[in-house]
């Protein structure tokens, strides 16, 4: 009854909405003690989140539920250096500045060799909203549409997972992927002209869709202090959304790249444990984000070869310690670096042309992370935990592709999430 409810209310919350866009669209970590070191949990044990970490760790965590809840908060602006000829910069914020993420693991070791489990988690990461610009400016947003601009993306991931202990130290795991996804887009009728099919580009309310794809892991403890592990995740396939069929490459298409984790973990002292990863996230191979706007653009919004976002593939490193300062308290720290999936560019050549102007509804630019934590035992044996992040405001410039003027988009965010956690 317990994993029946948890379930049923992560399940509902997660299709209120997700906003993340720590690393692209994706988290910079999942389950509340990954996210007090920075993410890095390729080799963690401790919680159920497995499924959007590494599978095969499930064979490790023995029974438990967790459920936590994140207090997200992106702050974004986009600047326009000369909008439509009027003097000095136009500067437009988003308003959706807060969002709560849900997240729910349950784990049950069926056999001493064998465990089963489940992890919900959310990315997400395109929610932006602009109100429309002074009058004097004609009433328009930032890119020349009317109304509100903006998007809208939520994505749910339900991964049951599987996990076998080879033997004492070595476990392997598999989690398949089943991926929910909503969307909508406000105010991009500037766009119509470049699009293969207006009349499905913007304003069209939500659309979704679903998906699948799978997850597969390796952990291995080395010695009785090194801890090493691997995990690799195909592609999310997902139905195209029809309804935005004109702005979306492939007639509406957008997948959750194929990515992959590799992490080592070196207990100190008794007390003291670092943590490195390193994920590759392959955006390049999701047409709808990783091709570039120009030339593409010319192909049309929406067909096989038409205009992405121009998101690079992003490297990310995340190294974190935890420290047992009592048996009944584990305090957490961590810091991670990935370069920004967007680059400015003068549009001297075509190479990353016009990518700052699309990615006024998407700027996913923060490139470092710094994140505190910890974990609170109660006296049933039950634990609560939490962490904080800050990701460091940035900004990319570059030269508009609607006017002769710069746009420079910025972010910088904030989380703080709690969870509680039944040793079962």
């Amino acid at each position: 009854m317990k994993f029946t409810r948890v379930f049923a209310f992560m399940a509902l919350a997660g299709l209120a909405g997700s906003a993340y866009a720590t690393n692209g669209y994706f988290s910079h970590g999942y389950g509340m003690k990954a996210k007090g070191m920075a993410g890095a949990a390729t080799t963690d044990t401790e919680d159920t989140f497995f499924g959007a970490n590494n599978p095969a760790a499930a064979a490790f965590v023995g029974d438990r539920i967790d459920l936590g809840v994140d207090l997200f908060s992106p702050i974004r602006e986009a600047t326009n250096s000369n909008f439509g000829g009027a003097a000095g910069p136009v500067t437009s914020d988003s308003d959706s500045n807060y969002f709560l993420i849900p997240e729910f693991g349950y784990n049950k070791m069926v056999k001493p060799n064998l465990a089963l489990g489940v992890t919900v988690y959310g990315n997400g990461g395109m929610n932006t909203d602009y109100p429309p610009l002074p009058a004097s400016y004609g009433g328009s947003n930032i890119l020349f549409g009317q109304g509100t601009l903006g998007v809208d993306l939520t994505q749910l991931i339900i991964a049951p997972t599987a996990a076998y202990k080879i033997n004492e130290n070595h476990s392997i795991g598999i989690s398949p992927l089943l991926g929910y996804q909503r969307f909508k887009a406000e105010g991009l009728q500037a766009f119509a002209p470049f699009s293969t099919d207006p009349a499905n580009l913007t304003n069209n309310g939500y659309d979704d869709a679903w998906g699948w794809g799978f997850r597969i892991g390796y952990l291995g403890k080395i010695t009785p202090t090194i801890t090493i592990g691997a995990a690799y995740a195909t592609k999310i396939d997902f139905q195209e959304f029809s309804s935005y069929a004109g702005l979306f490459a492939e007639q509406g298409d957008f997948d959750i790249p194929e990515n992959y984790n590799l992490g080592v973990a070196w207990q100190a002292t008794p007390e003291v444990k670092l943590a490195l990863d390193y994920q590759r996230i392959n955006y390049s191979g999701v047409n709808s984000v990783g091709n570039a706007v120009l030339p593409n653009l010319m192909n049309g919004l929406g067909s096989t070869d038409g205009a992405g976002f121009g998101w690079e593939d992003m490297n990310v490193w995340k190294l974190g310690m935890e420290y047992k300062y009592s048996p009944k308290l584990t305090l957490r720290a961590g810091y991670s670096y990935a370069n920004s999936p967007i680059e400015g560019s003068s549009c001297s050549t075509m190479t990353n042309c016009g990518e700052v102007t699309f990615n006024i509804l998407a700027p996913a630019v923060v490139e470092q992370h710094v994140t505190l934590g910890f974990t609170y035992t109660l006296a049933s044996g039950n634990e609560v935990t939490m962490a904080y992040m800050h990701g460091f405001k940035n900004d990319v410039s570059g030269a508009s592709i609607l006017t002769p003027s710069e746009d420079t988009i910025q972010m910088y965010q904030n989380s703080l999430g709690i969870q509680y956690s039944w040793k079962m």
